[in-house]
This record gives C-alpha cells, sequence and structure tokens, in this order.
C-alpha cells in the first residue's frame, strides 16, 4: 500500500493518496472533485478556496496534523491583502499537500453549486405572528410630569392599543430619544409578545409610520443541508427561500462522526458551533438581499433542527447525545436574542425561537414534521418520513403517535457514491434502463428532456453531465433490480450474467455504467457494487425504523405514507418501494410532503398558538429509541435485501414482476419472470 498521504474532500467524500507537494487542486481535478478554478491555477481567480481540517477524524479513519498542508505562501498572502480570504481559507492551486489531510469545498468553490431542494410549500396559515408593529402617539415631554420616553411611549401602547407593560433592551433605549424626536412623537414599534404571560418586549422602533415591513425567518437547520424561508410575518407570504451546504459536513458526515469529533478534540464543539453561526449569518445576508429586504427588518427567526444541531447551533457540547440515555441538555422550546446566540447578521434584539425536541435522538424537525403534518389528527394509520441523513419517521393517528430517529447516513444525498453528487445541474436525477437492451437513459437537473430525446446533448451542453445525486441513485438501484443486473442480495452480475457489456468488473465484483462521457473530458458515471452497499445500509435503516414504529403498533401495515424533506419530495414512489424503502402500499397512498419540517417552522414563525400546541403535541408522542431496542438490528438485516427478506410487498407485485436472479453462485437466471410496470 502506498505510503502517500492520504487526501479526503468533503462533502463529496472522494479520496486518494498523492505524493508530497501535490497542489490540492490537482488532487482535486484527479479525483473528479468539484473545484473551481479559472485561472489556471495561477493564484489569480480565487475560486479554487478550500477549508483545510485539523484534528481526529475517526470516521475517516485520519489524524491531520497542523503541517498536513505547505506554508501560506506569498502568492496567497497578496491575494488576501487585495481582496481578503475567510479564516481558515487556503487557496487550492497554493496549498501543497505535506500529510494526510481533510479538506472542505465550500458551496462557493464549486463548479456545480447546490440546488437546495427545500422550497416552501404553499401552505394556509392562521396568522397570529409573536412580532407585530405597533403605531403610536406619544405625549411629549413635561417639566411638570417628569417621566422618561420608554415609560411614555409605554404609555402610550397603554391607551391605544391596552398593552398593559413592556420592557426593551439597552440597544432599543439608546436610540429612543433620537427616533421620537425625528417622528415628532410619533413612533412605530415593533413589539414580541409571546403570548405566554410574559411581559411583551420591544424589538425596535422607528420614527412616524414605518411603512418598510416587518419580516422572519424559518429555518431548517439539517445535517447536510440549511434551508430558511424569509416571511412576511404580516402577510405570511415567503418572500424568498434560500439554502446553503452545513459547514458542518467538513467535520463528519452523520450526526456520531460530529459527536465523535467532539469528543477527540479539544475545542470541538465550539468549533462547529462557530462554523454554522457563520454559515447561518451568511445565508441570512444573502436571503436578504435576494428578496430586496434590509437584514435591520427580521426581527424574529424560528429554528428546526436534530439534536446535535439542537445543541451545537446553541453552542451546547453534544457529547451526552453520543452516549445511554442520550440525555438532552433541555427538551423544551429555547428562545433568547439573537446577540446571545451569537448571530451578527440580525438585530441584536431579534428574537430566536428553537421547537422542543422529542427525545435525545428525535430532535426539533420531527416536532415541526408533527406540527406541519398533524399525525394525531389522522383517521388512518400514517406513516411518515421525513428522509434525510438522519431519517425522522413518525407514525400515527387520533389514538396514539410514535416517533423515532434512524441513522440512514448521507448516500440518500449522493455523499459516499462514487459517482454521487448534491443535486445541482448537469446531476442525473431520473434513470430508466430497458429490461431486455440494458440500456439506460437518464434525466439531469437543469433538463426536462431524456438522454435519448432529441435536443438534450444541446440543452445539456452547459451543465454537462456531472454525476449522479440521491433520487438518481435510488432510481438507477431500483431498476438495475427491475431489469435483472442486481440480483435480491444486492449483487450485480457480470457482463455473462446479465448478458450486457455495461456491467464491467471492477477488482472482484462488478460495476454497471451509465454514462462514459471521458471522449469529451466528462466523467464516467458508474454504479458500483461500494454504491448499492451504501444505499442498503441507508434503505434498511429506514425500513428498520418504520418497521420497529408498527411493532409497538401491533401493525404488519400502514394505510398511507408521507415523503418528506427535500430529498423526499424528489423520491418516486415505485423505485422507494422496489428498494425497500417504505412499507407495501397501494402506490396512490404514497405523497410527498416536501419540506414538512421547513412548513413547520413557518407555521411556528407566523403563529404563537401552534408554538404552544407543538409543545404540548410532543410530550404525548411516544419515542422510540432505535439504538437500544433488540428488535432493530433483525429488522435492518432482514431489510438489507432488495426489496426484503422476508416482509411480502403484495401492492408492488400487481406493478412490476421482479426477475429471480442469483449472481453469488455464478448463475444468472435470465428468466424470472416477466416484468410489468405502469409508469406516471
Amino acid at each position: 500500500m502506498s505510503n502517500d498521504p492520504l487526501v479526503i474532500f468533503t462533502p463529496s467524500g472522494k479520496r486518494g493518496r498523492f505524493p508530497v507537494g501535490t497542489p490540492v487542486l490537482t488532487a482535486a481535478r484527479q479525483l473528479g472533485v468539484d473545484l473551481d478554478s479559472v485561472c489556471g491555477g495561477r493564484g489569480i481567480c480565487s475560486k479554487c478556496q478550500i477549508t483545510p481540517s485539523f484534528g481526529d477524524f475517526p470516521k475517516h479513519g485520519v489524524t491531520v496534523a497542523e503541517d498536513a498542508l505547505s506554508e501560506w505562501n506569498k502568492v496567497e498572502q497578496r491575494y488576501d491583502d487585495k481582496r481578503g480570504l475567510k479564516p481558515g481559507r487556503r487557496l487550492g492551486c497554493q496549498a501543497t499537500v505535506q500529510g494526510d489531510i481533510v479538506i472542505d469545498v465550500p458551496p462557493e468553490s464549486q463548479v456545480h453549486r447546490q440546488v437546495v431542494r427545500k422550497a416552501a410549500s404553499a401552505r394556509v396559515i392562521e396568522m397570529d405572528p409573536a412580532t407585530r408593529l405597533y403605531y403610536v402617539e406619544v405625549e411629549e415631554p413635561d417639566m411638570h410630569d417628569p417621566t422618561g420616553d420608554l415609560e411614555r411611549l409605554g404609555a402610550a401602547l397603554k391607551s391605544q392599543w391596552d398593552i398593559q407593560a413592556i420592557t426593551a433592551d439597552f440597544p432599543v433605549l439608546s436610540a429612543l430619544q433620537t427616533v421620537l424626536r425625528k417622528g415628532k412623537w410619533t413612533a412605530t414599534v415593533a413589539l414580541h409578545d409571546a403570548g405566554t404571560g410574559a411581559v411583551p418586549h420591544v424589538l425596535a422602533v422607528w420614527p412616524g409610520l414605518h411603512e418598510a415591513g416587518l419580516y422572519g425567518l424559518a429555518i431548517d437547520l439539517g445535517s447536510t443541508t440549511i434551508a430558511a424561508h424569509l416571511t412576511d410575518l404580516d402577510t405570511g407570504e415567503v418572500k424568498a427561500s434560500s439554502g446553503i451546504m452545513n459547514p458542518q459536513i467538513r467535520f463528519g458526515e452523520d450526526l456520531m462522526s460530529r459527536v465523535s469529533y467532539s469528543m477527540m478534540n479539544p475545542g470541538g464543539a465550539v468549533e462547529m458551533t462557530n462554523a454554522v453561526r457563520e454559515a447561518l449569518d451568511q445565508l441570512t445576508t444573502d436571503i436578504a438581499k435576494e428578496a430586496g429586504i434590509d437584514t435591520s427588518l427580521i426581527l424574529e427567526t424560528v429554528f428546526v433542527c436534530n439534536p446535535v444541531m439542537h445543541h451545537l447551533l446553541l453552542g451546547i457540547d453534544p457529547v451526552e447525545l453520543g452516549q445511554a440515555p442520550f440525555a438532552l441538555a433541555t427538551s423544551d422550546a429555547v428562545n433568547l436574542s439573537a446577540a446571545e446566540l451569537g448571530l451578527r447578521a440580525l438585530p441584536a434584539s431579534a428574537r430566536i425561537h428553537v421547537l422542543p425536541c422529542i427525545a435525545g435522538h428525535v430532535g426539533a424537525d420531527a416536532a415541526a414534521v408533527a406540527l406541519s403534518e398533524e399525525p394525531g389528527k389522522s383517521e388512518d394509520l400514517a406513516l411518515i418520513v421525513d428522509v434525510g441523513t438522519n431519517a425522522e419517521i413518525l407514525l400515527g393517528d387520533t389514538s396514539r403517535v410514535l416517533a423515532c430517529s434512524s441513522p440512514t447516513g448521507p448516500a440518500f444525498e449522493g455523499a459516499q457514491i462514487s459517482s454521487g453528487q448534491r443535486a445541482a445541474p448537469g446531476a442525473i436525477e431520473a434513470i430508466r434502463i430497458d429490461p431486455t437492451t440494458k440500456e439506460p437513459r437518464f434525466r439531469v437537473i437543469g433538463c426536462e428532456k431524456w438522454s435519448d430525446e432529441d435536443g438534450f446533448a444541446e440543452e445539456t451542453a452547459q451543465s454537462g453531465i456531472t454525476g449522479i445525486c440521491g433520487s438518481g441513485i435510488i432510481e438507477a438501484v431500483a431498476e438495475m433490480r427491475i431489469a435483472g443486473l442486481l440480483d435480491p442480495s444486492g449483487l450485480i452480475g457480470s457482463a455473462e450474467q446479465t448478458g450486457t457489456p455495461r456491467c464491467e468488473p471492477e477488482g472482484r465484483t462488478n460495476a454497471y455504467v451509465i454514462h462514459d462521457g471521458t471522449a469529451d473530458g466528462g466523467p464516467r458515471i458508474t454504479v458500483t457494487q461500494g454504491d448499492i452497499r451504501a444505499i442498503q445500509l441507508a434503505k434498511s435503516a429506514l425500513y428498520a425504523g418504520a418497521r420497529l414504529l408498527m411493532d409497538v403498533r401491533e401493525t404488519e401495515t400502514v394505510d398511507r405514507v408521507v415523503l418528506a424533506g427535500a430529498f423526499g419530495a424528489h423520491i418516486s414512489p415505485m423505485h422507494a418501494m422496489v428498494l425497500g424503502m417504505i412499507p407495501d402500499v397501494p402506490l396512490d397512498k404514497v405523497t410527498s410532503a416536501g419540506n414538512a419540517a421547513g412548513t413547520g417552522a413557518r407555521i411556528a414563525l407566523c403563529n404563537r398558538g401552534a408554538r404552544q400546541e407543538i409543545a404540548k403535541t410532543v410530550r404525548e408522542i411516544t419515542k422510540v429509541e432505535t439504538a437500544i431496542e433488540p428488535k432493530f438490528q433483525e429488522h435492518f438485516v432482514n431489510a438489507n435485501a432488495i426489496p426484503h427478506a422476508t416482509d411480502p410487498f403484495p401492492e408492488l407485485s400487481q406493478i412490476v414482476t421482479l426477475p429471480q436472479v442469483n449472481f453469488n453462485t455464478g448463475g444468472g437466471d435470465q428468466s424470472g419472470g416477466r416484468r410489468r410496470r405502469r409508469r406516471g
């Protein structure tokens, strides 16, 4: 084995060994990592910025020393002096490999920047926001009635709006006299009243009548992506939706890797907290700019997130969440100011509300899904799956609601997949394989045409065909199973066994070639045996979590399945069922809820009563801990088969007949039944 340093890129997960002195940009290009460069490595364009990480990375099996990259050089210093580099950033064309290194490629350095598919879904929300605007006429000061401006503002709110008392932070107080005089003793007050009996709090005051509006942010802080909806607090209208990658991914792609990073590296939790807060500041600035709104008008933010993200956002070390009994620092909702949370892009007095967590592994994001989808009000038994790096699963009806979290990992999002990438223009998002010829056709993000249609090449000329994203890899694996290229155990057959040269040897296993663009300088996109295994592990965890909840409810079936989350919205129900991700139900009973966690965050942002409702609801949900349930492992093992080793799929069998092939013994029975499919 080579003794050359190991270079690992995140978020792609691609890795390789390179001689000491190899420029990071060169290593990235040789591995097919999506790292931009326009100037050809001259240190002029700065598009190849990267963030090296140091310390212990048990997930990757490396310890990164401080001297793992070459020293800061004159080219980097010149660029930093002229334009500035963010702290910790290096230029990939200048930094060279000196030892084992983990390197994060930030979104702005990626050629094919991610499309965060977490748009706000249309939803009727009863508006009752905690923060409102009040116009008042304030009595002028009088020598014979020596009260202060704040007290007279309070008196005006009491007489004109029946608001009995107020409080205010010092920044509001320090500007109040100037504002009142500028407005000729009229002012508009932004007042936060949570409706829980606490004294209303003045967040901002403007002279005269303020007509620029008042806004809030609903933020779904996920393990992999962060999605935000900038919302008008008067109308509930979403003014802009935007998202970015969670920069914590460089410390670990899954939650337990981040907990481990915190355990292994002194100050690691603080490092991850600072990273996510900086990203939130950038996201706030960007989304406000997109909407043409000043950030000073964003006075409230609601966060939903899983327990580890919850703790790291609040600056709490998540170490206790990595070991039984998985104790949270607090499971109740958290209320604080932007200044207390260390968010600088928001006004210091802006209010932050973090929804309550359900349990140590079932977080505020699951609570938000419960608020959005209301399984406890369902007459039929509904299984709601928020698909992501960590799947949140709810099962319930009017009688009872259960919840669990299942560690699916990042494979569903295209990470740890050989040709995988995030959802971005050029990524294969859908695929069909002809059962007779075994030839694929596919569709990429940014183009509505299929690859075998006229005009496809012209429409994808700019983006290219760059890789395969989460929805694409699910369809690819399911289509390979349907076409007889993959047996129930997940083994890919050889060219002789499957009858197609697209199945080619790769070491001791086989891989299926979807697209070969090497002749034109593009990538070679394949599905490898390792990819199949990664998807099997992810889908098995998901299915096992669902089955565990069904066991508690003592049922073998559910009435309907709701796929939630940015990724869940793009999953084909038929392919998900062929893969064995979800229990067998009629396909018309599988629906998408879009970003249900984000919707729940918007509901809580726009309606203060909803916050009280979900605080009560989460205490009534039965929590099931997958980490300590012996049955989970049994379900997990059985779910490794595609679609399943023991559970029947009668509804699926009415739509498609899966070939009975077995590649483990060298046999490849191609006559395992005819295939029937209905395509939507």
